[in-house]
């Protein structure tokens, strides 16, 4: 009887790991050869690989479900971390990458604007290693980024609080649902606020509570599929004297619109490193 019970054990925990073994296999198996291709690539610029210790590019970019062969979008790029990588991946994969920039048609955009996006657009003009990007007109003014049900993957790179001190979060995240087809993602990298705090609409610190981005996501129709922590840093404690932009990479040494301050101490924000962000993951039903 005891051999018996040993053996039927012996089964239960072969039958157990031939149920669990799948599992693990098929996260070999979503290794995305492309993706680390892309992250690794050496185009990408020095200080943005300095960085990936904070970003985590493949984690973030596999959480959020980038997959080969999808229609991207990236919502006000700046200078464009997320774009050395994602633009290749497009192109490795057999998939198009758009971005946002500054708003063409709008005959009040100021000259600053339109020399920015033509210095992005001759960064990134090498379709052979980029692939043909497609702009979209983006600003106050612009109406939609692109077809209706046309792309399965928007990314945002902490750009919440930007549009909230302009009063465009709905409109943004209107506009981002109409453009994603059903089952599409929007993907949400912000720096996090304490759960605790009451959120000025305004973000002048440039922290913004998940609940607050939370809701403005599902305002505009979208379903909460995953939030990590992969960004959490629990050395930010979010007071700082010129907000994030204290911290790294930004180093803010002054006010807003003020000279550098030479006489700043920026060691402790130093060593504090980049901020304490949300990583949120939502998809269009």
């Amino acid at each position: 009887m005891i051999r018996n019970r040993l053996r039927n054990s012996f089964v239960a925990v072969a039958i157990a790991a031939a149920l669990i073994s799948p599992i693990a296999h098929a996260g070999d198996a979503r290794k995305d050869d492309s993706l680390e291709a892309a992250v690794k690539g050496t185009w990408r610029t020095p200080a943005n690989v300095q960085r990936d210790v904070w970003r985590k590019p493949v984690d973030a970019l596999t959480f959020w479900g980038l997959k080969p062969g999808m229609a991207v979008l990236e919502l006000s790029p700046g200078g464009g971390w997320w774009t050395e990588i994602l633009a290749p991946y497009a192109r490795l994969t057999k998939g198009t990458y758009a971005a946002t920039a500054a708003d063409l048609n709008n005959p009040e955009l100021s000259q600053a604007a339109r020399d920015g996006r033509a210095q992005f657009e001759k960064k990134f003009s090498d379709q052979t290693l980029y692939g043909p990007i497609t702009y979209v007109n983006f600003g106050l003014k612009s109406q939609g980024l692109g077809a209706p049900n046309s792309v399965d993957f928007v990314l945002n790179g902490r750009n919440i609080h930007n549009w909230m001190a302009n009063d465009i979060l709905d409109k943004v995240m209107a506009e981002s649902f109409a453009v994603l087809k059903s089952g599409g993602v929007l993907a949400i990298e912000e720096h996090r606020n304490a759960p605790e705090t009451v959120q000025d609409p305004k973000a002048p610190t440039g922290y913004v509570t998940e609940a607050y981005v939370i809701a403005a996501a599902e305002k505009a129709g979208f379903k909460l599929a995953a939030r990590s922590d992969l960004y959490a840093n629990p050395k930010d404690d979010r007071d700082h004297p010129f907000g994030v932009w204290t911290l790294p990479p930004a180093r803010r040494t002054a006010p807003q619109g003020q000279p550098a301050n030479p006489n700043f101490d920026s060691a402790p924000y130093d060593a504090i490193g980049e901020s304490d962000r949300m990583i949120l993951r939502f998809v269009k039903p």
